[in-house]
């Protein structure tokens, strides 16, 4: 006990910024995935192999669609939704399971309450890794992109950073969804709300499809809005609705964000 109260007692005195808390968490995962580099290349590879599969083979029955008033090639529609669908999937993982196994088995963070580091250097450091590795995903599939010269505007330079908004909406709200989770069982609430999003979000065809209301309901989901910013960026198809889904993206993570700290708060500290 007296040997606990010391360490806390070190910790306390020796207080450390923001940046250099973010970056040891950052280095710290970066230590426990470089033998696992593969996990990496199978995330990366889902996205493409759909994009092969349903881009460019059904691209061959599928004229085009019409998007923001331009037509265009179907493979150049499916990409930029399978690469906000990649963003998403990179910083999901990290966010949900991975962070529900530090919390709840491995009791990763609270040792690392045990150091100068707070709950909220914690939740930030987790979600800038989400961020790292699903900006790792997406910079790999632009790259895909331009080599099957699937782009057709300069704004692409901005998909990435448009990529790592999914990340930190996607980041932030499924690690504060992942405080509440009780076993790995609840983890189907997961793939129950993803998967459905990953089909119905304007990825594989335009959401006009849609009924009125059905439409309504797909506007106002995080992959829809990362979606549809993806392609306008890749098209130069831009419009009001950038803007909306930049400051939407931006709002989920960080409302997710804060909820983490409060929630490792109470799990951690109480």
């Amino acid at each position: 006990m007296a040997m606990l109260t010391t360490s806390v007692g070190r910790a306390a005195a020796s207080p450390i910024s923001s940046g250099e808390a973010t970056a040891l968490l950052l280095y710290r995962n970066y230590l426990a995935y470089r033998r696992a580099w593969y996990i990496f290349v199978s995330g990366f590879l889902e996205p493409v192999f759909y994009l092969f599969s349903i881009g460019v083979g059904v691209g061959q029955l599928v004229t085009g669609f019409e998007f923001n008033g331009e037509s265009i090639p179907y493979a150049e529609f499916v990409a930029p939704g399978m690469l906000a669908a990649s963003a998403m999937n990179g910083s999901l993982l990290d966010a949900t399971f991975n962070f529900f196994f530090k919390l709840k088995y491995n009791k990763l963070f609270d040792q690392m309450l045990a150091t100068p580091l707070t709950t909220m250097d914690i939740a930030r450091g987790e979600l800038s890794w989400s961020l790292l590795r699903g900006g790792i995903y997406s910079a790999a599939f632009l790259l895909v992109m331009v080599a099957m010269d699937l782009v057709s505007s300069w704004w692409a330079v901005l998909v990435v950073p448009a990529a790592l908004l999914i990340g930190l909406a996607f980041g932030g709200i499924c690690m504060a969804l992942t405080t509440f989770m009780r076993s790995w069982q609840d983890f189907e609430f997961v793939t129950l709300a993803t998967l459905p999003m990953f089909l119905f979000s304007a990825t594989f065809f335009p959401v006009t499809a849609f009924p009125t209301v059905v439409r309504w309901v797909v506007e106002c989901t995080p992959l829809y809005r990362g979606v549809v910013l993806c392609r306008e960026l890749t098209t130069g198809a831009l419009s009001w609705g950038s803007a909306v889904s930049v400051v939407y993206l931006v709002a989920m993570g960080l409302i997710g964000l804060a909820i983490v700290r409060r929630r490792l708060e109470a799990l951690l500290l109480t």
